[in-house]
């Protein structure tokens, strides 16, 4: 096998080492950092006096997604904006400094990968849309009054995009079912966490975003519908 390499002439020496991140990622990320930032400083005490030790529990009690003030609308068929807007601010709230930083790696890895295929605002709709989904099966599946916080749907929503774009051969390979190795092991770690430490209620969350992000991906993507068709007519 010939192995052929660029000449120097033909070499692009003003690229970038390293692929640039998407300005949304870029965005989201520094969202999630600077929310995280300031609750671990003032849990901390470096900022905001002894009452900021508090500031984190006040955030989840304030912005997180809380399934009873959803089930309110429902029953009386109100829509309180205040309430609603939960659906957008719970991916910007994180329990400890450990869980936004494993949604960064995530948002970071998954952002860039998806970036480098859809536009920025697909990026965005394909987040926000997997919140949205994963809050509203959260509080479909479950009676509770434990908060759903931080960005592991929106995280897994960009997980389901990028599978989609495997799937349809977006990105240039068609791997079949293959594209979904990275949502069964995520999915097989969670099970067994939650054999040994407890099932936690928020994996409906997480499993719904990515199925909104799947979903959504094969909406905004370009050709789509095409890479559908292509796909089923392989079969």
């Amino acid at each position: 096998m010939k192995l052929i390499f660029p000449t120097p002439d033909e070499q692009d020496h003003n690229a970038p080492p390293l692929n640039p991140l998407p300005v949304s990622v870029i965005v989201l990320a520094l969202v999630i950092f600077g929310v995280e930032l300031a609750l671990t400083a003032g849990g901390a005490g470096l900022v905001g006096g002894p009452s900021a030790t508090g500031w984190r529990l006040q955030a989840i009690e304030r912005f997180g997604f809380y399934e009873p003030l959803w089930s309110w609308m429902v029953d009386n068929r109100l829509v309180r904006w205040d309430y609603m807007l939960r659906f957008l601010t719970f991916p910007f709230i994180h329990g400890t400094f450990t869980h936004a930083l494993f949604v960064l790696v995530f948002l970071l890895a998954m952002g860039k990968l998806v970036g480098e295929v859809l536009a920025d605002w697909a990026v965005l709709v394909i987040f926000f849309g997997a919140s949205i989904l994963g809050a509203l099966a959260y509080g479909l599946a479950w009676e509770t009054r434990v908060m759903l916080f931080g960005g592991y749907p929106g995280a897994y929503g960009l997980i389901g995009a990028f599978t989609f774009i495997l799937w349809a051969g977006l990105a240039g390979r068609a791997t079949g079912l293959q594209a979904f190795t990275l949502i069964g092991f995520l999915m097989g770690i969670q099970l067994i966490f939650g054999l040994f430490y407890g099932a936690r209620l928020d994996w409906v969350a997480d499993l719904a975003g990515f199925v909104g992000g799947f979903g959504l991906a094969f909406l905004v993507s370009p050709g789509g519908w095409q890479a559908i068709l292509r796909k089923l007519r392989t079969r």
